[in-house]
């Protein structure tokens, strides 16, 4: 027991350091982390119980010449099946953006502490630990003098170590969360040396706090709802809620929608009061193809006026369930967060 609030207090302690950080980049952010959470909380490692492994890829405005693209993988599971109590995964991200790039590698742990004897509720304390790789690529730069020597074409990059920590809790019919990543943010500044003696700077990415709750209500026996609320706080640009709402049919397709927007909670000095507050919303569908093969589509589209100017955007990720349990602990509580 003393060891269990050992870990709570030192995990939430450092969430509460962290909100101190003040740089301004956003995470990346997909709109189908409501099916897979282990990229913004390492606590929901193991979650699933079984070995699952998940891949998505995000294309961002979709006309916009060097928009957005990342790709993620993730595998997590338990180290424990009995126990079920340690969970160990990891994930990697691949993000470009014009001529930038970044790439991060975490390995993810959780701490599960069960509940009730249907082991139907567990709080979760998770902690990742890894690295974010920051690159340049001079060759797709266009220049006013391509001659000047101070320009290099060729791609840069640096690597800075980072760590993630969060918690999560569950039962069969409610979860919440919190976590915050880039936790080593006020040292992980995104320079990168061009011939030793220029400095050019990648986008910086900041320290980022995620709430997140939600529930499920069973309509019928083929009808379940699944409302989730998640906000997104980098202490020093806008705030960001997710409203989202999803219909689970015959257990076998989710479909739904999702609504983003930015929020002010408090006035901050780095964010002008009269910046008007964009929003999104998103379509997405996941399909249980077999027992162990889930394929998930979104497409979002911008509810301002740059909804002119870019195609939108869309994102495919396909799940894969290794040793699914049918036992009837788990045909009693399945996972629907």
């Amino acid at each position: 027991m003393k060891l269990r609030i050992f870990i709570v207090y030192t995990l939430f302690s450092l969430m509460l350091l962290t909100s101190t950080v003040v740089y301004s980049q956003q995470n990346v952010q997909f709109s189908q982390y409501v099916f897979n959470s282990l990229t913004i909380n390492p606590a929901y490692t193991g979650y699933k119980e079984d070995i699952y492994l998940n891949a998505v890829y995000r294309k961002q405005y979709v006309s916009f010449p060097g928009s957005p693209s990342t790709a993620a993988i993730s595998m997590d599971g338990l180290l424990n099946k009995e126990k079920k109590s340690i969970g160990i995964g990891g994930h990697l991200t691949v993000d470009k953006l014009g001529p930038q790039e970044t790439v991060s590698l975490f390995g993810t742990y959780s701490y599960r502490i069960r509940f009730d004897e249907d082991d139907t509720k567990r709080l979760c304390l998770g902690l990742a630990a890894g690295f974010n790789q920051y690159s340049l690529d001079g060759s797709a730069l266009q220049y006013v003098d391509a001659n000047d020597p101070s320009i290099n074409s060729a791609k840069q990059s640096v690597i800075k170590p980072d760590a993630q920590v969060g918690a999560f809790y569950y039962t069969s019919k409610f979860y919440t969360g919190l976590s915050v990543l880039n936790l080593f943010a006020l040292y992980n500044n995104g320079s990168v040396y061009l011939n030793n003696t220029n400095v050019s700077t990648t986008e910086n990415i900041t320290s980022h706090l995620y709430f997140t709750i939600g529930g499920l209500v069973a309509i019928s026996d083929n009808v379940k709802l699944k409302p989730s609320i998640m906000l997104k706080e980098d202490f020093h640009g806008p705030s960001s809620l997710d409203l989202n709402l999803l219909a689970l049919l015959s257990e076998k397709l989710w479909v739904g929608a999702s609504y983003r927007s930015a929020v002010t909670l408090w006035q901050k000095k780095s964010v002008a009061s009269e910046l008007s507050k964009s929003g999104a919303a998103s379509l997405m569908a996941e399909l249980f193809a077999t027992d162990k093969l889930r394929i998930g589509y979104s497409y979002d589209f911008i509810t301002s006026g740059l909804s002119n100017y870019q195609g939108g955007s869309h994102e495919i990720s396909v799940g894969l369930l290794f040793n699914k349990n049918v036992d009837a602990e788990r045909i009693k509580s399945p996972r629907y967060f």
